[in-house]
């Protein structure tokens, strides 16, 4: 597999029962890249992006992250993937409610291998939250504790970074401030695979990769 390319799937097939939600797809994402999926519902996007992400399996064909062909892994080695490859940020935020911002960025840590609070503190500042750390998510703004996911998300520095409609229940001015954020993340390097339906944030992408019916149309 050739070094710049971080994601590569051959023939990929997922199927639930009789219906097929993503068919004989084949892509490359290179390393350093800002990819859009992009799609109608029932597109199979989400499903493409749960499978590169390691919460489900495929029903055939191969797929492999950062050089490891996941058909190699079991649960526990998909598991150990996903927490040492792939930074998360979904549509709802999943932030646990009864601890701070910065307890919230501390926990993955902890899922990773051991806490470090002045790291978790400097992602959470960089970011512009240094003066919320210690704030309860019922306390911040929506914006805000997106950007707590994203600071999780990248708290144990992961090669990948996947966000799911990243801003679905964000107003304009957060909208603009996390996709703002992402771009500087890209800027610095970062992979960045987005999941959206909306045309105006897959324009942030370098590329964008269109589904329909589990396939890639031009």
């Amino acid at each position: 597999m050739n070094n710049d390319i971080v994601i590569e799937t051959h023939n990929l097939t997922k199927s639930f029962g009789s219906v097929i939600a993503v068919n004989q797809l084949s892509i490359q994402i290179r390393r350093g890249e800002f990819v859009a999926f992009m799609g109608a519902s029932g597109s199979g996007k989400t499903t493409l992006m749960n499978i590169l992400t390691c919460l489900d399996t495929i029903s055939a064909g191969q797929v492999r992250i950062d050089g490891q062909d996941l058909a190699d892994l079991d649960e526990a080695g998909r598991r150990v993937l996903r927490a040492t490859k792939i930074g998360l940020v979904f549509q709802q935020f999943h932030l646990i409610p009864y601890l701070s911002a910065l307890e919230n960025v501390m926990l993955a840590q902890h899922y990773h291998s051991v806490t470090d609070e002045a790291a978790a503190r400097k992602i959470l500042t960089d970011i512009g939250l240094g003066h919320r750390l210690h704030h309860l998510p019922s306390a911040l703004s929506g914006g805000e504790q997106q950007r707590v996911c994203i600071a999780r998300a990248l708290v144990n520095e992961p090669p990948l970074l996947f966000a799911d409609e990243p801003t679905g229940n964000l107003d304009e001015e957060n909208e603009k401030i996390v996709l703002g954020l992402l771009q500087e993340l890209h800027g610095q390097g970062r992979t960045i695979i987005m999941v959206t339906h909306n045309p105006d944030l897959g324009a942030y992408a370098d590329r964008i990769i269109r589904l329909h019916h589990g396939r890639v149309v031009a």
